[in-house]
């Protein structure tokens, strides 16, 4: 017989549930509560004013979990439910993303001062405003954010927010004084231009520096080769590419005279560049020491993420990790991770790459055509496919590659190059206290070790007594610990270690804050109001960075939702019974201190797009819960 809901809460106010944190009893409830609290306070709110057609479409199913999967072997003998065991991960959701946002679009040329457009009657796009008008969605506010603080909205006609600055009779509008104050502004650095893009896709970019190096790697193979043969003749080639190519010349060259020499072909004066190679010390320098570290976070470490981190403390800012290949090719998506922000002002870029050619070249690339502080290689990208590849944490048992590229990197770079490493590949084998010393010879800025291997994932904690072993080893190199940061107690630990720094990742996403708390050693009870204006803030950001169109407002609302994946698993701090939170804590189902601190707890998709505390986004949104982390949004309809 199943025991009433009452019952089990007491259950677990007395005991202490094993994975989960321990909060004050008043503050316990089940699912089935908590659930009905968090429907019924919203959608009474809304009462008579929302039709059928403003209601927001969402399920209070659970999930559904996740398939067991067996072993070859289990299924051939029919399966041995004691060695059941959830592996991989949940490949049933959806994968939809939608090709176009508007049924039928305005035409550039319409919005380009009404040029002429250059398909004619064969364009497919409206050309008629008042038409586009009659089909496009309803606006979402009265305000634009974009005309509100740089007096002009580039989007125009189909900001999602048009009325704001649109006149009667289909004109946009313009501040002057405003566009006068930001007129040489440049807030966002390192795009992709459309010449360069054309010639990445041409393969005209010229890779000096790059070819230099990697003629020195052939060297060694055809010295090698020759050697191999009993050709004890051939010519010496310098190890070193900075001291240029030594070839050895023969005897009866020795003995020639000056006037036999060949003439010497010159281009123009002699310079210092020409003689002296850079050195390392002479570099751009970073000051590493004692900086706070947001790490390199794919998918949910987008630019205007960074910006609220950065409103809150973060030292040391870094782009999400770009594959080199797709840099090379020019795509826009991939160079889209580049770019920076006016406001970080200690700025990385992050590569991933599994040969000395592409990385060296990609390096390069990056060295010419951006503004940043530093790169990082990743070397701890334990997705299988990086990995397969022998990228990611393959490079960490590929050494001789492994240094090939940092070589190459550091020849061509003009700026400090940073290494990402894990402990190790398999869980119980760490080798990363024997690559450190190498990666010292190899003259490498800094080094971050993620105190987990490939195989562990976060099945388990950090290991930071190995992370200490390795701080001495890397010892005057900076080495920055990772793992399970979560308070200014955790860093404080985490200094004790003698690490240089801390890099923080899952900490910032859960409590973008703990920058804050870390700098000022406080535990910050943070209110739900506050927690609100961080996501309006964030919200401002991606529609300055992704746009006010149908397409900006999805993807600004897309990366909200994958944010507040993480963003819901935060306590506060009024509400433990034992502070502080741990990372690998799972929260239980609680009352909050007021209604919005209940819906910010909640991990259901439906609650996070209440259009209370969305930050009045598009109101119609069409769910499709499948891990309860995880949807497809698609938007239809007209707004309030």
């Amino acid at each position: 017989m199943e025991k009433p809901a009452e019952e089990s809460v007491e259950k677990r106010t007395d005991e202490a549930v094993k994975g989960e944190a321990a909060l004050k009893p008043q503050f316990l409830t089940t699912k089935e509560k908590f659930h009905a609290f968090v429907d019924s306070e919203w959608q009474g709110s809304k009462g008579e004013k929302a039709s059928e057609n403003d209601r927001v479409e969402e399920t209070n199913e659970t999930p559904e979990t996740k398939k067991l999967k067996l072993d070859a072997d289990e299924q051939n003998k029919g399966g041995n439910p004691d060695r059941k065991r959830l592996r991989g991960q949940n490949k049933s959701r959806p994968h939809t993303k939608p090709t176009a946002y508007d049924e039928k679009r305005l035409c550039l040329s319409v919005l380009q001062a009404n040029r002429e457009c250059p398909f004619g009657d064969k364009c497919r796009f409206h050309h008629n405003v008042a038409e586009y008008f009659a089909t496009k969605p309803a606006d979402i506010g009265e305000s634009c954010y974009l005309y509100d603080i740089f007096g002009k909205c580039a989007y125009g006609l189909t900001c999602r927010f048009a009325k704001a600055h649109t006149t009667p009779d289909f004109k946009t509008m313009e501040n002057a004084e405003l566009i006068k104050t930001n007129e040489g502004r440049n807030a966002v650095k390192n795009s992709l231009s459309k010449d360069l893009q054309n010639s990445l896709r041409k393969r005209s970019v010229a890779f000096k520096k790059s070819e230099e190096y990697l003629k020195t790697l052939s060297n060694y193979k055809d010295k090698r080769d020759q050697q191999g043969n009993g050709d004890h003749r051939a010519a010496e080639v310098s190890a070193d590419p900075a001291g240029g190519e030594q070839r050895a010349s023969t005897e009866a060259e020795t003995q020639a005279s000056p006037d036999k020499q060949p003439p010497v072909k010159t281009i123009g004066p002699l310079t210092d560049v020409d003689l002296i190679k850079l050195r390392p010390f002479e570099k751009k320098q970073v000051d590493f020491k004692d900086k706070l570290y947001l790490a390199p976070l794919t998918t949910c470490g987008n630019l205007p993420f960074r910006r609220v981190c950065k409103r809150f403390g973060a030292d040391i800012t870094c782009g999400e990790m770009a594959m080199c290949t797709n840099l090379l090719q020019g795509q826009q998506s991939e160079w889209a991770l580049l770019k920076r922000h006016e406001s970080e002002d200690v700025f990385g870029v992050q590569v991933e790459g599994c040969f000395p050619d592409t990385m060296t070249r990609c390096a390069e690339l990056i060295n010419n055509n951006t503004d940043v502080d530093f790169v990082d290689i990743n070397s701890g990208c334990p997705i299988d496919l990086v990995y397969k590849k022998g990228g990611g944490c393959g490079l960490m048992t590929r050494t001789r590659k492994f240094e090939q590229i940092i070589k190459g990197m550091n020849y061509v770079l003009d700026v400090p190059l940073t290494v990402k490493i894990r402990t190790g590949v398999q869980e119980k084998c760490n080798i990363a206290h024997k690559l450190i010393p190498e990666m010292k010879k190899w003259d490498v800025s800094m080094i971050t070790l993620h105190g987990r291997s490939r195989e562990q994932r976060y099945t388990k904690l950090a290991d930071w007594d190995y992370i200490t072993t390795c701080s001495k080893l890397a010892s005057p190199v900076p080495l920055f610990g990772n793992g399970d940061i979560l308070s200014y107690e955790d860093a404080m630990k985490a200094r004790e270690t003698g690490v240089s720094g801390m890099m923080i990742a899952r900490g910032a996403l859960i409590k973008p804050w703990i920058f804050t708390e870390i700098k000022e050693s406080r535990h910050w009870d943070i209110s739900s109001s506050e927690r609100l204006d961080i996501l309006r803030d964030f919200r401002n950001f991606g529609l300055e960075h992704w746009g006010s169109d149908t397409r900006g407002v999805e993807k600004t609302r897309t990366f909200m939702l994958e944010w507040l994946s993480f963003m819901c698993r935060y306590i506060p701090v009024g509400l433990l019974e034992r502070v502080p939170q741990k990372i690998n804590e799972r929260p239980p189902y609680y009352m909050g201190r007021n209604y919005l601190e209940s819906l910010m707890a909640s991990q259901h998709v439906g609650d996070w797009c209440n259009a209370t505390w969305t930050c009045a986004f598009l109101p119609k949104i069409k769910l499709t819960p499948t891990n309860g982390f995880s949807l497809n949004i698609q938007l239809f309809g007209s707004g309030e």
